[in-house]
């Protein structure tokens, strides 16, 4: 009964110090910013593609 009880108290200190660092984490800094952006500009670069394609066929198409 003993180790069932420690089990269960690690696992709730466990869950419970990860929620608080989940919740820590609010804040972005300057660099969680900028990789923002990069993936911004990486999904903006992979729907030019998508519509360039789109264009190409829509060419072959006609």
């Amino acid at each position: 009964m003993w180790k069932l009880r420690h089990a269960l108290f690690i696992l709730l200190l466990g869950l419970a110090l990860g929620t608080l660092g989940l919740t820590a984490c609010d804040d972005q800094g300057p660099a969680e910013e900028a990789g923002e952006e990069v993936d911004d500009t990486a999904d903006d670069i992979g729907d030019e593609f998508d519509d360039a394609g789109d264009e190409v066929e829509d060419a072959f198409d006609d």
